[in-house]
């Protein structure tokens, strides 16, 4: 099924790498996630890029909420492996969804009611993604190994 927002998805995927360095900056920065700060950041980088590059498969309806299962909590399991709190791993993807809806505002596509239109759609698909990573992503932090 094609969006009317899939040209905004795009964006956010042809823009990764500045994404990613952008949402470096920030996390590596930020009170509320202090591991992020001393941790590898060439690992971190990789690890935001994956999602920006990889959009369009994230919130496609191609990707199943068990696939998301699988990928986040596993996540989750891996960041409380590595000494994350799970409060910083929230926060590190609240930035990450902050920072699509900033480029898609950065790049003055919002001057008609269509361009707001697609916007929304955009955010709508975006947000429940992050929704469902969050969750799954906490699920994951409750995992005995």
């Amino acid at each position: 099924m094609e969006y009317m927002s899939d040209k905004l998805v795009e964006l956010i995927e042809k823009n990764a790498k500045q994404l990613s360095i952008n949402w470096l900056s920030d996390v590596r920065k930020h009170p509320n996630t202090p591991t992020y700060h001393k941790y590898d950041e060439e690992e971190l980088y990789n690890r935001v890029f994956d999602v920006y590059s990889r959009l369009s498969k994230w919130i496609s309806k191609e990707t199943s909420k068990e696939e998301l299962y699988e990928h986040y909590s596993a996540l989750g399991l891996q960041r409380r492996k590595e000494g994350f709190a799970l409060s910083e791993v929230i926060q590190a993807l609240i930035i990450s969804r902050r920072h699509i809806w900033l480029k898609v505002m950065s790049e003055g596509f919002l001057d008609t009611a269509l361009d707001m239109y697609k916007a929304l759609e955009l955010n709508n698909r975006v947000i429940l993604f992050f929704d469902r990573a969050i969750h799954y992503t906490a699920l994951g932090f409750e995992i005995v190994d």
